[in-house]
């Protein structure tokens, strides 16, 4: 790099040695015109120094390579693509000042008043909260994400290429700085570069390092330079990066959950999209700025243009034959509607927001099918019926496969809640929480069914490695926050507290966490909520690979036994309402296999006191 004193022509030392800082004694140094004044950031691939321009008279910001070009040819090649990136045009990609030359060493010039670094802005506020922390490099992620799709990558993302304005604007700079270096003399026109899928990939990978730079508090790896870092992460060097717990400030499980994915060992895992970083991020930040923001916003404006489901269309033309239901007893009715998920839905929405604007006194939320139909009418089911859209809505014929399978597990999950219910309470009641405690999940796979592939795929083993022989997928909660920002369980209540449906059956649609402690049923409430996360679980376990199928059955009732007084007798009488008499002696021998690990002491355990009570109100044996 050509940097001289201000009384010599001399050429200065190369920029290893040029980039240390020079005492406030020493002569001035010029690049070309300007004044050098200060080394903002030197990484392996690029620098940038704080200058000054005596033509302009002004400060700039001045990123450079750190390997010249090595031919005229691939100098071209390099003023060609920055000419083209400073041509992209967005709010949080800095304005190109100048774009030059000094002898062989190219560079770009940015306007210093744009703002300071954000290693300066960590230097002076050593812990931002994470709020400002997403909030920054969402910005960031905006620029990044519209040079990306306009062709352009970074290929040197760093903590100094992120400018924060004193208003908490943010701007990239440096874009095209770092190229390939390929051989002298090369043809530019048909030599390939490296893949800018490849090379974007990287920059999301190096946004997320600065992320965690920014929450941790300390460089990753005890690295300034993000490049560093990713060489000696893994599967390229042998480093795990995840957020630590000793942190300047509490960190949010979804922040967390967001930071760890993007620096996740296994790159599959990692967000390969900035939309993709940028959205769940975002989603993040919103949600926790305003309650009701971020994805829940974008979900309500979907429910308001294309419904909350699509409606199976053999259900919706019997209910539309007025002639042959007004002949039908409302049991009957109800019957039909229950076989359409969307039509059930539907009702219960109508007629719980009916009731709250009339400003009736009702007991409870109305969670019957029967007293639904018989509040509404016939005329208010078919008005129902009428307004749902057609299966299967704006889904294509793989997204509509997804969603068709998904409801057959909701139902399925139903059928068996129905069958482990506490003695005297309304199969339709136990049938539809089941139903809403996956709301969320059913909202998710229609309105925005890549993210839930996006899920399904982090809840997926990564491939195993000799550091991790049995490695781990994410949790379905933490896959939620690594792609949406919130968790499903949030989606689905608000849209339930959309609907008018109450505060107590909010509490019971909420299942029971997988790695939560269960507690003695409290209530009838709790009790049904309970029965219905056993029935999801139970579905889940079935989901399992053959060879686990029948563990994970055995892990959910033993998790519940002694909460709901059930065993594995009744749950095989559930899962298989065809043929009970099928698995006796193989839910007897699991259940002692299962005594003697656990609280179970008995193939018959002792009914829970509450479910005992209500089994003596109803005159019915406890089940």
């Amino acid at each position: 790099m050509p940097v001289s004193d201000a009384s010599s022509s001399s050429a200065a030392p190369p920029p290893a040695q040029a980039g240390k800082a020079a005492a406030p004694a020493a002569p001035m140094r010029r690049f070309g015109r300007f004044e050098l004044r200060a080394l903002l950031n030197k990484s392996t691939r690029s620098m940038c120094w704080l200058v000054f321009d005596p033509r302009l008279g002004q400060e700039l910001m001045l990123c450079l390579p750190r390997v010249a070009p090595n031919s005229p040819s691939a100098t071209e090649h390099w003023l060609k693509m920055a000419n083209a990136a400073s041509r992209v045009q967005h709010p949080n990609l800095a304005h190109v000042v100048e774009i030059g030359q000094v002898e062989q060493w190219p560079f770009i010039a940015y306007d210093r008043a744009l703002g300071e670094t954000l290693d300066e802005r960590l230097a002076r506020q050593a812990s931002p909260l994470p709020v400002d922390a997403a909030e920054w490099v969402c910005q960031y992620l905006e620029g990044l994400a519209f040079a990306h799709e306009a062709g352009h990558v970074h290929r040197d993302v760093q903590c100094a290429t992120l400018i924060i304005s004193p208003s908490n604007q943010v701007r990239v700079i440096g874009l095209e700085v770092a190229q390939e270096v390929f051989p002298a003399h090369v043809d530019y026109n048909s030599v390939t570069r490296r893949a800018v899928r490849e090379a974007a990939a990287e920059d999301i990978l190096c946004v997320g390092l600065m992320l965690h730079r920014i929450l941790s508090g300390r460089p990753v790896l005890e690295q300034n330079d993000l490049q560093t870092v990713v060489q000696q992460m893994q599967p390229i060097g042998h480093e795990l990066v995840r957020m630590g717990w000793e942190t300047p400030h509490p960190i949010p499980e979804p922040l967390r959950a967001i930071c760890n994915r993007a620096t996740d060992r296994q790159a599959k895992q990692r967000y390969h999209i900035a939309r993709s970083f940028l959205r769940a991020l975002d989603g993040w930040r919103t949600a926790a700025a305003h309650a009701e923001d971020g994805p829940i916003v974008l979900l309500m404006d979907k429910l308001q243009r294309i419904g909350h489901l699509p409606s199976t269309s053999t259900a919706l033309q019997r209910v539309g034959q007025s002639s042959a239901m007004e002949r039908q007893h409302t049991s009957a009715l109800s019957g039909l509607v229950l076989q359409d998920m969307a039509l059930s839905l539907e009702l219960l929405r109508r007629v719980n927001n009916s009731l709250k604007q009339s400003g009736a006194a009702v007991d409870g939320t109305v969670l019957n099918m029967r007293r639904a139909i018989a509040m509404l009418g016939l005329e208010g089911v078919q008005q129902a019926a009428r307004a749902l859209k057609p299966w299967p809505g704006p889904l294509n014929e793989v997204q509509a496969a997804m969603l068709q399978s998904l409801m057959k597990r909701v139902q399925r999950a139903g059928q068996i809640a129905q069958a482990l219910r506490p003695a005297g309470y309304d199969a339709e009641v136990v049938y539809l929480i089941t139903v809403m405690q996956n709301l969320g999940r059913l909202l998710l796979q229609y309105h925005f069914p890549d993210d839930a592939q996006q899920i399904r795929q982090l809840m997926q083993p990564p491939e195993p490695t000799s550091d991790q022989p049995h490695p781990q997928g994410m949790s379905e909660q933490a896959a939620a926050f690594a792609v949406l920002g919130c968790d499903l369980e949030s989606l689905g209540a608000a849209v339930a507290k959309h609907w008018s449906l109450g505060e107590e059956l909010l509490h019971m649609i909420r299942r029971q966490a997988p790695t939560a402690a269960l507690r003695a049923a409290d209530s009838e409430a709790d009790l049904l909520r309970l029965t219905c996360s056993l029935a999801n679980e139970l579905v889940d376990a079935l989901m399992l690979p053959e060879a686990k199928r029948q563990a994970g059955i055995e892990l959910a009732t033993r998790r519940y036994a002694r909460t709901l007084g059930l065993g594995l007798r009744e749950v095989h009488q559930a899962m298989n309402p065809e043929n009970p008499g099928a698995g006796p002696e193989t839910a007897n021998s699991s259940f002692a296999q299962l005594s003697a690990h656990g609280p179970l002491d008995a193939v018959e355990p002792k009914p829970s006191s509450l479910r005992a009570r209500l089994a003596a109100k109803s005159g019915e044996r406890p089940s």
